[in-house]
């Protein structure tokens, strides 16, 4: 969630040990290291995943989250690498300027995580296929990624990724929507982050992803399954005013 805590990308407290790492160890690139790129970071290297990350501006620039996490910095055209799961967490009207054959080389079966929301007069300006063509942003995103993406993240506050996990059954533990049309990625997907210390609510396929873009009851809510389910079915299709372009 972009407008979340500014700080948030600076780690300023110790990551709460809610969490742990119950599957095996994968190999994960994350593409984009703003508040939610660089605390999926230090999250997911806590937990012992090999985590490359890369950002617009090179590998150089990484080196500071690179000395406090473990992870490897990387160009953008290197972080699927043979990653198991790729999370994109860029500006949406980034989207169609990352490299061409970007998964080439990744793990077979590899799960791609799309944490973006468009923000069209913030940010991304009118994007026609969106708001004429009426695909979601996650359809959208997919369609110029060439491979399926798996919607999370994407109404989560970043502070939240270091300060709120709970363990499994905890009374206050948050959960979050995740969509998908790959039921083999999804899983993987919400697997992961119950490993974060989250739970999940499976909010159907790619098509049905509007139900947690920005404006809807479940962007934003910090809840449990109970109340998440609730927020997603009260979701309306139509696209709020603030988020036209």
């Amino acid at each position: 969630m972009r407008n979340a805590v500014r700080s948030s990308g600076v780690r300023t407290k110790a990551i709460p040990e809610t969490a742990h790492c119950t599957g095996e160890l994968m190999k994960i690139g994350i593409i984009g290291a703003g508040n939610i790129g660089g605390n999926l970071t230090r999250r997911l290297t806590a937990l012992g995943h090999q985590v490359s990350v890369a950002n617009s501006r090179g590998p150089e620039t990484l080196a500071a989250l690179a000395e406090e996490t473990g992870a490897t910095p990387v160009t953008v055209a290197q972080a699927a690498g043979g990653a198991e799961v790729v999370v994109v967490t860029v500006p949406l009207k980034n989207v169609p300027d990352l490299p061409a054959r970007l998964f080439d080389g990744a793990a077979e079966g590899f799960a791609v995580i799309d944490t973006c929301n468009y923000y069209p007069r913030e940010r991304d300006g009118r994007i026609p296929g969106i708001e004429d063509d009426g695909l979601t942003e996650s359809r959208w995103t997919g369609n110029h990624l060439g491979h399926p993406v798996v919607k999370a993240f994407n109404g989560t506050y970043a502070a939240d990724i270091l300060e709120r996990p709970r363990p499994a059954g905890a009374p206050d533990r948050m959960a979050l929507p995740v969509a998908g049309d790959d039921e083999a990625a999804k899983k993987t997907v919400r697997a992961l982050i119950d490993e974060l210390g989250f739970d999940t609510v499976d909010a159907g396929g790619i098509d049905d992803s509007w139900r947690q873009q920005p404006g809807t009851p479940v962007y934003g809510l910090r809840a449990g399954v109970e109340a998440v389910t609730k927020a997603l079915a009260e979701a309306s299709p139509e696209r709020p005013e603030a988020f036209r372009g």
